[in-house]
């Protein structure tokens, strides 16, 4: 479960930073009143401590990942 959830965050991460590139609109601060507010900061906080986890996909081996699927 953990995994999909960083995986969620991650995804809204790369998101925002591709309407950033493409349209220079930080989707996050539109939503949630600019980048210093408490809540925006707070997602690029879990956004941040998602991707982190998810470069654990990489050291992962692809059996343990095929048992925890099928478990």
């Amino acid at each position: 479960m953990i995994d999909k959830i960083a995986l969620i965050l991650a995804i809204i991460g790369g998101l925002n930073w591709g309407s950033i590139a493409l349209f220079g609109l930080d989707l996050v601060a539109f939503l949630f009143g600019g980048q210093a507010s408490v809540m925006s900061r707070i997602i690029y906080g879990l956004v941040g401590l998602a991707a982190l986890w998810c470069i654990s996909f990489l050291f992962r081996s692809s059996s343990a990942s095929s048992e925890h699927h099928t478990a």
